[in-house]
């Protein structure tokens, strides 16, 4: 161990605390991405968490005696998985499907078709006389509070619910791929 660390052993644990909020971040960074199936993404984080990990937990086991690095090795491991979740929603990765329930039929589905989403509305109804437009709209992580602020702005009656998807595939060619489906797919 260096003369320094001997020395001024909290900047040890200062190490440990760190490197453990680096690698509990990654670790719940490669969690979410393996469940939205980035396989080789997740490996590369996997090799550089443990990595991280091994070293941060060599010194605390080499040095059990001093409780203060234990005391750090955990405080970075409950901070890290804060850390970790606030990355990732920076990052939004995958899509999500917005299901909407208007009760103004044939209005709100058109109006986001005009600001360029592309949305699958079904006619529907909640017993007589009360018709619905339910909405289906798949949409990347990142744009979805936009997205929601609209659904809010044009029907602010509108109900809806926000899923993750795994996996979304390309339209069928039946569907055409008009100019609508390609925008969207250059943003």
């Amino acid at each position: 161990m260096p003369e320094f660390i001997v020395e001024y052993p909290y900047i040890l644990a200062l190490f440990i605390f760190f490197a453990r909020v680096a690698d509990v971040s990654l670790g719940t960074f490669r969690t979410i991405v393996i469940f939205r199936g980035y396989k080789l993404l997740a490996s590369l984080i996997g090799f550089v968490e443990i990595f991280i990990w091994l070293v941060a937990a060599g010194q605390v086991f080499k040095n059990l005696v001093q409780w203060y690095l234990a005391f750090a090795y955990s405080a970075g491991f409950s901070s890290g998985i804060y850390v970790g979740m606030w990355i990732e929603s920076r990052f939004a990765i995958g899509k999500e499907l917005i299901r909407c329930i208007s009760f103004n039929r044939d209005i709100l589905a058109d109006k986001i078709r005009e600001e360029g989403y592309e949305v699958v509305s079904v006619d529907g109804d909640m017993g007589k006389d009360k018709p619905v437009e339910v909405l289906f709209i798949v949409e990347r992580r990142r744009n979805i509070p936009k997205l929601i602020h609209l659904i809010n702005d044009l029907d602010q009656k509108a109900v809806y619910t926000v899923s993750d998807l795994k996996s979304v595939y390309d339209a069928p060619e039946y569907l055409g791929k008009s100019s609508l489906w390609n925008i969207r797919k250059s943003r």
